[in-house]
């Protein structure tokens, strides 16, 4: 990947972060829940890819933009946990429910707030409603929170069957953590990955932020210093979004502690070197992965995909979620949990799935969603394999997008391929990290109203 200041400034636009298409902005809450739930019924015999949410969080970190609900009231997660087991029963009733679950990942909030009963008990709800496969070829995953697991909790999620995990680190520098009240020593998280790797855990991820408050290129190079002693499989490196207006905790961060554009773009600039001379490969966007990681072979064979978790190797899923604000995507059929507990509650003790909204593809979605999604997962798209798929002449169909894409082609962003340039697109090293303004030009629904981060 090539860094070039002058495309970056041009470029660094807003735009989605396409782990689906059409993007959630365009899911309706006005939309037949009848016509959503006859497509769930529908029959398939592709694997499933189970997603829970966990919302409860007992501390608030102030950057956190997630749908979270911070309590010390431990009780709680027992009373969701028995509203999960109801959402899997209706959900079963409504599916095959032995196709094997190949994906399990559960996200918050923070899903270590489950107590050693609540993870026994919702795992017993899974394996009663769903086909849990248990050969070593399942990808089942948890986001965790350091501070809130011991030994005996994470060798109980592993014996569940849970072979992948997330680390929220974002800084080791205490007076960033102090300022976005997250404190976590290095210890602390050392102590957890030797953990994780003596029980037998496949792949760590670590999560790191750039942008946050008195970060410098200097401080973030140490703690990326102590990140690489630690070796995850996996690095996750997000761009830090201040928007107090939307997310008021970060009202408590001082606008005046955070970097300014340019040292921030210096972070990253810094930041993507360092991990690719330290062995890591660019997936895309913010994820990196030593070249042995599935990640990083599923890129080199055409299998790498996106959903709501990220970057993903199972493609072939119809992705479930549960709980509050939980987006299912069963091949572009989309459906929406409500984002709010009580209304959530209120659903499932009625007795009815907790759809809030939702939305059914069409064609041109389904041809917009392929495209998009094969340029972010593989910087490459074959105009064959779509016209092929989708019986269209990919040159007519986006006569349009391809005039758009000229001045990315005139600044060596892409490159038209095959003979007479009519096979398909390769994205340049120097376009690699611009990938989300590409994609951008196939979205048919971007108009400016809705406000959405920072490409870069």
């Amino acid at each position: 990947m090539i860094w070039d200041d002058s495309l970056i400034k041009k470029y660094d636009l807003s735009g989605p972060r396409y782990t689906s298409y059409p993007t959630a902005p365009q899911f309706d809450s006005s939309i037949n829940k009848i016509a959503l739930i006859d497509r769930m019924m529908a029959p398939s015999d592709s694997p499933l890819s189970l997603y829970f949410h966990i919302p409860f969080c007992a501390n608030l970190c102030y950057y956190c933009a997630c749908n979270k609900i911070v309590t010390k009231q431990y009780q709680k997660a027992t009373d969701y946990v028995e509203l999960l087991g109801e959402e899997m029963r209706l959900r079963g009733l409504m599916m095959d429910t032995q196709r094997q679950v190949t994906q399990l990942h559960f996200g918050g909030g923070t899903p270590t707030f489950l107590s050693q009963e609540n993870i026994k008990t919702l795992f017993g709800y899974i394996r009663q409603n769903f086909n849990l496969i248990d050969d070593g070829s399942q990808d089942y995953s948890i986001e965790i929170d350091p501070r809130e697991i011991d030994h005996e909790k994470l060798a109980l999620l592993v014996q569940m069957g849970i072979n992948r995990i997330s680390l929220g680190v974002q800084d080791f520098d205490p007076k960033v953590q102090q300022t976005i009240h997250r404190i976590q020593s290095i210890d602390l998280v050392t102590q957890l990955v030797n953990d994780a790797r003596e029980l037998g855990i496949q792949s760590i991820n670590f999560d790191l932020i750039y942008g946050l408050p008195f970060q410098s290129e200097a401080a973030f190079r140490n703690t990326l210093d102590e990140v690489i002693k630690l070796s995850p499989e996996r690095i996750s490196l997000f761009n830090y979004a201040h928007l107090p207006e939307r997310f008021r905790a970060q009202k408590r961060i001082p606008e005046d502690s955070l970097p300014l554009a340019s040292e921030k773009l210096s972070i990253l600039k810094m930041s993507i070197q360092y991990l690719v001379e330290a062995g890591y490969e660019y997936i895309g966007m913010d994820h990196f992965a030593k070249p042995e990681d599935s990640l990083a072979i599923a890129q080199k064979t055409g299998h790498l995909h996106r959903n709501f978790q990220g970057y993903t190797t199972h493609a072939d899923t119809d992705l479930i979620a549960f709980g509050v604000s939980g987006i299912s995507n069963l091949h572009g059929v989309y459906m929406q949990n409500h984002i709010d507990l009580s209304h959530y509650k209120d659903s499932i003790e009625k007795g009815q799935l907790a759809i809030a909204k939702g939305y059914i593809s069409h064609k041109d979605d389904n041809i917009r969603h392929d495209v998009i999604m094969t340029l972010i997962s593989q910087f490459s798209l074959s105009f064959n394999k779509i016209e092929n798929q989708y019986n269209i002449r990919f040159f007519e169909y986006f006569k349009n997008e391809l005039e758009m894409l000229q001045p990315m082609l005139n600044d060596g962003m892409l490159e038209f391929t095959g003979s007479h340039n009519k096979t398909g697109i390769q994205v340049t090293e120097r376009g690699r990290l611009l990938i989300r303004g590409i994609c951008m030009v196939f979205d048919k629904y971007l108009n400016g109203t809705i406000k959405y981060s920072k490409v870069i």
